[in-house]
């Protein structure tokens, strides 16, 4: 079954960030936590699901695929390092959902072997969250990875601000991932229900 993902796709370092986004109407969120004990990780997982499916969205866990198969959770997002240890095929016998990172042609093609669910691509802008060794794919990469992975689910990440969201989407994306623009934001719920609009009319 085809996965349908949200415009509007928030990506939060906490259980409590999580619950404030979808308390201000996102229905889909990442959980990226790092470096962490795996009792606390298994803790902000749980809570996550919970808050998730309590308010009727979508939870996906970003690298912990582990505790996320323990968990019960229906969604887990991998970057290409994440493969030499993931079980893939444990994760789709338990009906796991699979989003997979890529940002070359090359890493395209490994994700693709693997039937994910959707695909990332980055980053389509400077990103201020970590070093990348990629440059910026720019919009035009967004539109021939949407050709050529077709109904695949495209989310385009890295450096995506609100005024950049729209032209993401218009270029072939079928989601955008946002970090640093909600969490530094001076108000976040106001800022959340702009993407939320935002994504909405471009999608």
């Amino acid at each position: 079954m085809k996965v349908m993902l949200d415009p509007f796709y928030p990506i939060v370092d906490s259980a409590g960030w999580v619950r404030r986004v979808l308390d201000h109407g996102a229905k889909l969120v990442q959980l990226r936590i790092k470096n962490e004990s795996d009792e606390k990780l298994r803790e902000q997982i749980r809570l996550a699901k919970n808050l998730c499916e309590a308010a009727g969205a979508q939870l996906v866990v970003n690298d912990y695929w582990k505790i996320a198969l323990e968990e019960g959770c229906d969604f887990v997002h991998l970057g290409q390092e994440d493969f030499d240890d993931a079980d893939i095929a444990a994760l789709k016998k338990a009906g796991i959902r699979i989003g997979i990172s890529t940002h070359a042609r090359e890493e395209l093609a490994r994700a693709l072997s693997h039937a994910p669910d959707y695909i990332a691509l980055g980053p389509i802008y400077p990103t201020l969250l970590k070093q990348m060794e990629w440059a910026p794919q720019g919009l035009d990469r967004i539109t021939e990875w949407k050709k050529e992975i077709s109904a695949l689910p495209l989310v385009a990440i890295g450096g995506i601000t609100l005024e950049r969201a729209s032209l993401c989407l218009q270029a072939g994306a079928d989601s955008v991932a946002v970090v640093t623009d909600i969490v530094r934001a001076d108000n976040p719920g106001q800022r959340i229900h702009k993407w939320l609009e935002t994504t909405r009319e471009a999608a």
